[in-house]
């Protein structure tokens, strides 16, 4: 009895998709293996196997992690979108990019390295290089 509603439920929503609205404060590490909407906020980390859609109200002090994004809002943090990333009008992005392919719209803004090509590293850790001391 109760299968049936929950099966029609995740037919209804296309699988997996996990919404933080408007309004929604979300703290710590958040991982998901479906879509994600954001709309609220978050600070910690984010990652997904599948699309991220961060909106026009949300506040991420996070470090990002999807297969592919789509921007409106502002991330602070690195962001790795493993096949495509999209910046909207209304972006704005303080941290590291790391992507494969990228589309920025007119008024986006970027603060931070863009880094793209086929081999992207699945990686929102800055990169450090250290420089070894003669002793």
């Amino acid at each position: 009895m109760f299968k049936d509603k929950q099966e029609s439920r995740s037919s209804q929503n296309g699988g997996n998709q996990t919404i933080i609205a408007q309004g929604v404060k979300v703290e710590g590490d958040f991982h998901s293996n479906g879509d994600v909407i954001i709309d609220g906020e978050v600070a910690g980390s984010v990652e997904t196997s599948q699309s991220l859609q961060i909106g026009e109200s949300a506040r991420i002090s996070a470090n990002v992690i999807a297969k592919s994004a789509v921007i409106a809002g502002e991330v602070r943090g690195n962001i790795s979108a493993l096949d495509r990333l999209e910046l909207t009008a209304t972006s704005t992005v303080h941290g590291d990019i790391q992507t494969s392919l990228i589309s920025v719209a007119a008024g986006a803004q970027i603060n931070g390295k863009l880094t793209m090509g086929k081999g992207v590293a699945r990686t929102s850790e800055p990169s450090v290089e250290t420089e070894e001391s003669e002793d």
